[in-house]
C-alpha cells in the first residue's frame, strides 16, 4: 500500500476512534445529568405522592439505581463498597463525625433533653433496621448521586455542596433535619470523595441521626419525619 494510503487510512482510524470517544463523553453526561436532575425528583414525588397514590412505585429507585450503574460501568470500588481503603475511611469519619456528634451532645445537654434513647437503640433489631436506611442513603447519596456530580463538577467542594443541597431538601419541611441533613450530607459526600468507602459513611449516619433524635425536642421534629408525615399527629 502507498504510503499516502496508509496515512490517510491512519488518519481516519484516528479520528473515527476520536468520534467515538466524543460521542460516548456526550452520551455519559447527558445520563449523569439525567440522574442528578430524575432521581431526586422521583425520590421527592414518591415521599410527597407515590407512596400513597402507588405504594409499589418505591421499585423503581432501586431499578434506577442498578440500571445507572451498570449504564455507567461502576463497580464495587467506585460505589464505596470495598474494604481496602476501609482503615482510611474509617479514621476519616471518626474525625468528622467526632466534632458532629460533639456539638449535637452540648446541644442536648443545653436544651435538657434527659436520657431517653431513640426508638432505634430500644432492640437490637431496630439498630440493625435503621443502620440498613443509613447504608441505602449512603448508596443514594454517595454511590450513586455524588459519583455523577463528580464526574460534572471539577471542584469536589461544589459537587459537595450541591449533594447535600439535594439531600436537604428530600429532608423537607422538617425545621431539624433540613439544616442537619444539608451539613452532613456535604461533609458525607466531601469524605466520600477523598476515601471512596460508603460503610463508616453508613454507621456514622445511624449514630448522629440517633443523637439529633435525642438533642432536639421530638416537638420540633416529630419523631425525624419528613413530607407530609411531618404533620401528623405523633406520640411522645
Amino acid at each position: 500500500m502507498p504510503r499516502s494510503r496508509q496515512q490517510n487510512t491512519a488518519s481516519e482510524i484516528y479520528f473515527a476512534a476520536q468520534n467515538s470517544k466524543d460521542l460516548y463523553e456526550r452520551i455519559r453526561v447527558a445520563l449523569s445529568l439525567l440522574d442528578v436532575m430524575g432521581i431526586p425528583i422521583y425520590i421527592a414525588w414518591f415521599i410527597w405522592r407515590g407512596r400513597f397514590v402507588s405504594p409499589r412505585s418505591w421499585f423503581g429507585f432501586p431499578i434506577w439505581l442498578v440500571a445507572s450503574f451498570l449504564l455507567h460501568r461502576d463497580n464495587p470500588k467506585t460505589l464505596g463498597m470495598r474494604a481496602d481503603n476501609l482503615w482510611a475511611a474509617t479514621k476519616q469519619a471518626t474525625i468528622v463525625y467526632g466534632i458532629f456528634a460533639i456539638g449535637l451532645l452540648l446541644k442536648g445537654i443545653a436544651l435538657r433533653q434527659g436520657s431517653l434513647l431513640p426508638p432505634n437503640y430500644r432492640s437490637f433489631g431496630r439498630m440493625w433496621a435503621y443502620f440498613a436506611f443509613c447504608l441505602l442513603q449512603q448508596i443514594a447519596l454517595n454511590s450513586f448521586l455524588m459519583n455523577r456530580l463528580v464526574s460534572l463538577i471539577s471542584s469536589r467542594w461544589l459537587a459537595s455542596i450541591a449533594a447535600g443541597g439535594i439531600f436537604a431538601a428530600l429532608h423537607w419541611p422538617n425545621p431539624v433535619l433540613v439544616p442537619l441533613t444539608f451539613i452532613g450530607g456535604t461533609a458525607m459526600a466531601w469524605m466520600f470523595a477523598r476515601v471512596r468507602n460508603i460503610l463508616p459513611l453508613a454507621a456514622g449516619q445511624a449514630l448522629l441521626g440517633s443523637l439529633a433524635w435525642w438533642a432536639f425536642p421530638i416537638a420540633w421534629h416529630h419523631m425525624l419525619r419528613v413530607g407530609p408525615g411531618y404533620y401528623l399527629p405523633y406520640l411522645h
